[in-house]
């Protein structure tokens, strides 16, 4: 059954415009984003952040704008936008608050207005309701209604998409509940589920990411206890794969806008009601001190191959903050190239998917084409993008000059292939 409702979707990046193209597929729908040219680009077909095909674009009914009067036509909002840390790793809720002030601004009786954010348990009732009251003058819960639906978009993953995840949904009366799971019914194949409060909604999102987090901070830990006692990380890890109930997760750089982000989310709140979460926070700092490990490492391998530190040369592959993405937002690779400049290493980033343009206004400087890294004492391989998956002994061997040291912080490579071939080999 069609659920009769006129849907906007604020925010169209990773997760907005995905939902904005998913219900755009039946019914038109407003499509609004406060960026002038992302709007451009996505009424000329063009996606920068490759999650949505240009033939997707073309056969969806979006009326794509940065007008937030166009708005008024809705009654069904789907908030859509970032929830980053700031500098100090407390939640900037600051776009989740301007969303909801321009969504009060248009908002009318009946109206329901859904967070897909991700955020702290209560945020959605605490932080963003009291502006929509203040906004709108309207009455909660009388004259308009909240939902909460957390995101699970992937980035970079073409099968689990937004029709084929499960959907968690919430609303603030049972009534909106069932109105909430009936939108999302019509366009997500795989179903929903009903929470049974919005902040449990909440709560089952950030514990996701908080959950994967751990798991790898844990993989993180193993790499470093191996590395003191002289074994591979990935031959142990291999042997341990053998029992059916093993988890197979991998160490490396944990960034991104996700898993990166949302334990402190969860932190925050937990310290906010006394509580001082010691495993979580563990985990982070575990996981964020291994860019300045590997850096580290690399350092070390360079002199064992007798190569003077400062004016070395050192090539990176990859610097979003995960595979076959072109996002760089809290990209973890920025800690490798900082702790390397920091010994007077020379360093040049190699990125084919990579956003260039928020590359440069994001860290300020500028990514290299794969020719530029001819003659490199060492070649860092961070993130396992499938072009770089695909390269040969012998593109990779070209890339050195006098010292051959290879860091495969994603173990990409075949270890035998390359000592072979004269390259000295270190991997996470």
């Amino acid at each position: 059954m069609h659920h009769q409702r006129k849907i906007a979707v604020i925010g169209l990046g990773y997760v907005g415009l995905p939902v904005a193209v998913a219900f755009g597929k039946t019914d038109r729908v407003i499509g609004f984003d406060v960026n002038q040219s992302r709007i451009d680009e996505l009424k000329k077909g063009i996606d920068r952040t490759l999650e949505v095909t240009s033939e997707a674009l073309k056969t969806t009914q979006i009326h794509y704008t940065a007008n937030a009067a166009d708005l008024a036509e809705a009654d069904f909002f789907i908030v859509c936008v970032p929830t980053p840390v700031d500098a100090a790793r407390q939640p900037d809720l600051s776009l989740m608050i301007k969303a909801s002030e321009t969504v009060a601004m248009q908002l009318k009786k009946g109206d329901i207005v859904v967070y897909e954010s991700t955020v702290y348990p209560g945020a959605t009732e605490e932080r963003c309701l009291p502006v929509l009251e203040a906004k709108s003058g309207l009455r909660f819960n009388q004259d308009f209604f909240l939902g909460y639906s957390p995101e699970r978009i992937n980035p970079g993953d073409k099968t689990h998409s937004f029709e084929n995840i499960q959907k968690v949904v919430s609303g603030s009366t049972e009534e909106t509940l069932e109105i909430v799971a009936k939108v999302y019914s019509s366009v997500v194949k795989a179903g929903v589920f009903k929470a049974a409060s919005i902040k449990v909604a909440e709560a089952a999102k950030v514990i996701e990411n908080t959950q994967r987090d751990l798991n790898i901070a844990f993989m993180n830990e193993l790499a470093l206890i191996f590395k003191h006692i002289g074994i591979d990380t990935q031959a142990v890890l291999q042997a341990a794969a053998t029992k059916w109930n093993f988890l197979p997760f991998q160490p490396g750089l944990v960034g991104g806008h996700c898993i990166g982000v949302d334990p402190y989310y969860l932190a925050y709140k937990a310290e906010s009601v006394g509580y001082r979460p010691e495993v979580i926070m563990a985990g982070r700092r575990i996981n964020d001190y291994m860019g300045k490990f590997i850096a580290e490492q690399t350092v070390k391998e360079l002199i064992k191959a007798n190569c003077p530190i400062k004016g070395a040369k050192v090539g990176i592959l990859g610097f979003t903050f995960k595979e076959n993405c072109p996002d760089v937002r809290n990209t973890r690779v920025i800690d490798i190239i900082n702790e390397l400049q920091d010994f007077g290493v020379n360093v040049l980033v190699h990125d084919p998917v990579a956003d260039k343009q928020e590359t440069k206004h994001e860290y300020g400087f500028d990514l290299v084409e794969f020719s530029a890294l001819h003659g490199v004492d060492a070649l860092i391989v961070a993130v396992a993008h499938e072009p770089f998956k695909a390269f040969s002994v012998e593109t990779l061997q070209a890339c050195f000059d006098k010292s051959r040291v290879l860091i495969d912080v994603k173990s990409v490579y075949d270890v035998q292939a390359l000592q072979a071939a004269g390259i000295s080999v270190w991997r996470l």
